[in-house]
C-alpha cells in the first residue's frame, strides 16, 4: 500500500502560513491523517468482531516544529490553541470528553511505551469535521500519534499500533468506550477488513475494490444534527451487550456461541432486557454480514454487495436501534435522511445509517446517472453541502510532504 503523502500546494502554503502566524517561526515537517468510512460492520468493532472500514480523502493535515519546552501545543484552525503539559501524563476529570484528553492520552501511552515525549507545537487544518461520522476524533488521534512516533520514536510503533494508541486515549482519557474500528482505518489507509477477535493482534486485510468501475459513488450524507449529549446513548450500546455477556461469563459476543444465545433468550429478556437482545442479535447477523460483504467485492458481485449493505441499515435501524435517540419526537434527523436517500435513489444503489448513528450521518451507494439529482435533492431538504462525495484514500496516518 502506498503510504507516500504529497501535500497539495494549497494545503502546504495554509499550513506553513498558519504555523509562522501562530507560533512564529516555521515549521519542520508535515504529517496527515485521514477520516475514515465504515462500510460493513455496525457496532460490531467493540465486541471484537469484523468489520469492513476505508480511509477517505477527507484530512486532517498539521505543520509541525519542536518547541523546547514540556508542553505539546496545538492549534486547529477556528478552535482556541490546546496545550498540555506533558510533565504530568495522567487522565483529568476536567478534560473528560476535550481535545486535550486525547492529546495526553496519546503522550501517556507513549511515554509508556518507553518513547520520551518533548514539547512540539501542531497547526492543524482538518475537512474531516466534527460530528460528520467520518471520525474526527481518530483522525486527530492518529494524527498526534504519528506525530509523537515519528519524532521522538523513530517509527517503531507500527500504524495497527497507533491505532490502538488512539483507542487507549479515547477509552482511558477522554472517556469514550469505542472499539478500534475508526482509529485502525484511519491509521492504515485504503479499504480493509479487520477481525479483531484477538484483542491485541487484530487481522487486517487489504480489500482492493473500485466502487466507480461499478458506476457508483460513495456519498455521506450530513443529517446536520449533533453528536453533543449522546454520549450516554452510545454508551448504552455497549452497556447492554456487556449485560448479555455477563449472563455467560464473557467479555464480549464473539464469546459466545451464537446458538447458545439464542437458546437463553427467554432468560436474558427478563434479566437484560428486550433491548439489549435486539441490539445482540443485530450483531450476530451484521458480524457475520462483513466476511459475506468482502467476498462479494472480491468476486466483482457489486448487486450482492448492496443487497447486504440494506440489510445491515435495515438491521441497524430495527435492531440496534441506533438512529432515534431515545424520547426525541420533533428532531429525527438520521431517520429523516434515510428516508430522503430512499426517495431520491428510486429503489438503486444502497444507503444505510453510518458509524455511531443517533446523529452525524448516513452512507450510501449512488449510482451515476442520478449522482447530481441525488445531491441536489439531499442538499435542498438538508442544506448546502449535506451530500459529500467521498473517494477512498490509499494513505493512512503518515509523514507529508511539500
Amino acid at each position: 500500500m502506498n503510504q507516500k503523502l504529497t501535500l497539495t500546494a494549497a494545503q502546504g502554503n495554509a499550513l506553513r502560513t498558519g504555523f509562522q502566524s501562530v507560533f512564529g517561526n516555521a515549521p519542520e515537517r508535515y504529517f496527515s491523517a485521514p477520516g475514515r468510512t465504515e462500510i460493513g460492520g455496525n457496532h460490531t468493532d467493540h465486541q471484537r468482531g469484523h468489520v469492513l472500514a476505508a480511509a477517505v480523502n477527507l484530512d486532517t493535515n498539521a505543520a509541525v516544529g519542536l518547541n523546547g519546552t514540556n508542553w505539546i501545543r496545538v492549534q486547529s484552525a477556528g478552535y482556541p490553541m490546546c496545550q498540555v503539559d506533558i510533565t504530568d501524563l495522567t487522565p483529568k476529570n476536567e478534560e473528560i470528553n476535550s481535545t486535550a484528553s486525547l492529546i495526553r492520552g496519546v503522550a501517556a501511552r507513549f511515554a509508556q511505551l518507553g518513547c520520551e515525549v518533548k514539547g512540539f507545537d501542531a497547526y492543524v487544518e482538518s475537512t474531516v469535521l466534527p460530528g460528520s461520522g467520518l471520525s474526527s476524533s481518530a483522525a486527530f488521534e492518529v494524527l498526534i500519534g504519528t506525530i509523537i512516533n515519528h519524532l521522538f520514536f523513530g517509527g517503531k510503533v507500527s500504524q495497527p499500533e497507533v491505532a490502538m494508541i488512539g483507542q487507549y486515549a479515547e477509552n482511558v482519557f477522554f472517556g469514550k468506550p469505542c472499539g478500534l474500528m475508526d482509529q485502525t482505518a484511519s491509521a492504515v489507509g485504503g479499504m480493509i477488513t479487520i477481525d479483531f477477535f484477538e484483542k491485541d493482534h487484530p487481522v487486517i486485510e487489504t480489500v482492493d475494490f473500485d466502487f466507480a468501475s461499478c458506476g457508483h459513488a460513495l456519498c455521506i450524507i450530513d443529517s446536520r444534527a449533533s453528536h453533543a449529549d449522546l454520549t450516554d446513548e452510545y454508551a448504552a450500546i455497549t452497556q447492554e451487550m456487556k449485560s448479555v455477556c455477563a449472563h455467560f461469563g464473557k467479555d464480549v459476543l464473539t464469546e459466545i456461541d451464537e446458538k447458545d444465545f439464542y437458546a437463553a433468550i427467554p432468560v436474558l429478556r427478563e434479566t437484560c432486557g428486550d433491548r439489549a437482545v435486539l441490539r445482540c442479535i443485530h450483531f450476530y447477523a451484521d458480524n457475520a454480514r462483513v466476511p459475506m460483504q468482502v467476498a462479494a467485492l472480491r468476486k466483482g458481485d457489486f448487486s450482492e454487495f448492496l443487497r447486504m449493505v440494506k440489510e445491515s441499515g435495515h438491521s441497524s435501524w430495527m435492531y440496534l436501534q441506533n438512529v432515534i435517540p431515545a424520547n426525541y419526537k420533533a428532531h429525527q434527523d438520521v431517520a429523516v435522511t434515510l428516508c430522503l436517500c430512499d426517495h431520491y435513489l428510486q429503489g438503486k444503489g444502497a444507503y444505510r445509517v453510518h458509524g455511531g448513528g443517533f446523529a452525524g450521518t448516513v452512507q450510501a451507494f449512488v449510482p451515476f446517472e442520478i449522482l447530481e439529482d441525488f445531491r441536489k435533492g439531499m442538499d435542498s431538504a438538508l442544506g448546502e453541502g449535506a451530500c459529500h462525495v467521498l473517494s477512498i484514500r490509499p494513505q493512512g496516518g503518515v509523514e507529508a510532504f511539500c
